[in-house]
């Protein structure tokens, strides 16, 4: 597919989704293994910098993608590393999430189908529900791969867990992360992790339902929300806001509180080694809370 043809075929499948598809859950066992697709049933993001007429594809990366898809081809090896992340539509076909370059380079390498991961991510009515439901004022912040993961070289770790809860969230999560769960969710805080990547927001749940801990919101793909402020981030985003008088984010040294829309913010340091990190996070928030009845 040629650029101008390639350009031209995205704003095109762009404007035929308006009015036409929405994005739907998928159930477990279509989210349980990768799966192949046809090209022609990928549509592009509207909200990704390459549908957008402003920006657009790099045709440096879709050539280089082309050229590496063409080797693997003639030498009869794997063409994919790794699935494209969808998210299903209605009627018919999956939303591209992750992966826009090398779809257009299968196209253009003549590829028929291209193996799929998909996962559920949180839509605009998804955290609109969440925030009605909610009886709380505050809320925490986590950044689940810089402080909730850790790799499985790290030394203190919750425990592993075994067939089947493994499959679907291989990760590994710090000590001591459901501890401080239960005390934030016990002392009136809502919940909300995030993450760069994309993962499915039902597998989050469970991992942490297993842990015996409630997250309330999942929001993943923050890169490229952050990267794209579309009206749906921005009108998220001011819902959230508007709903919690306060909030804490909680890093790997120490503590960020925000006050509202006032902007008015104020820093607690964790200072702990890494086997007491937990601990000492829940300290200094019952320290902050102590101070704050006393006003």
């Amino acid at each position: 597919m040629a650029k101008s043809k390639l350009d031209e075929f995205v704003q095109n499948d762009v404007k035929n989704q308006k009015g036409v598809y929405i994005p739907v859950h998928a159930g477990i066992l279509e989210r349980m293994f990768v799966r192949k697709a046809a090209c022609a049933k990928l549509h592009p993001n509207a909200e990704d910098e390459f549908s957008m007429e402003s920006v657009g594809p790099s045709y440096r990366i879709i050539s280089e993608y082309e050229t590496k898809f063409r080797e693997a081809m003639r030498l009869e090896r794997k063409v994919f590393d790794e699935p494209l992340t969808v998210e299903k539509l209605r009627p018919n076909g999956y939303l591209l999430l992750n992966g826009h370059h090398r779809w257009a380079a299968a196209m253009r390498c003549n590829i028929k189908k291209v193996p799929i991961k998909i996962i559920n991510v949180a839509t605009e009515s998804d955290i609109k529900k969440i925030l009605e439901k909610s009886q709380h004022d505050k809320r925490v912040t986590l950044d689940l791969d810089e402080v909730v993961f850790r790799p499985e070289d790290y030394k203190y770790l919750e425990k592993k867990f075994i067939f089947p809860l493994n499959l679907r969230m291989k990760q590994r999560i710090r000590l001591g992360i459901p501890a401080l769960f239960y005390f934030l969710a016990k002392n009136g805080y809502d919940i909300w992790v995030y993450a760069a990547d994309y993962y499915s927001i039902d597998d989050i749940q469970k991992f942490f339902r297993a842990y015996s801990v409630h997250v309330d919101g999942i929001i993943t793909g923050v890169a490229k929300r952050e990267q794209n402020q579309s009206e749906s981030v921005m009108r998220m985003e001011k819902l959230i806001a508007n709903k919690y008088a306060k909030t804490l984010h909680i890093d790997n040294d120490l503590i960020l509180v925000t006050r509202g829309k006032t902007g008015e913010f104020e820093e607690y340091e964790i200072n702990s080694s890494e086997e007491e990190w937990a601990r000492k996070a829940i300290t200094v928030i019952e320290e902050m809370e102590k101070n704050e009845r006393k006003k």
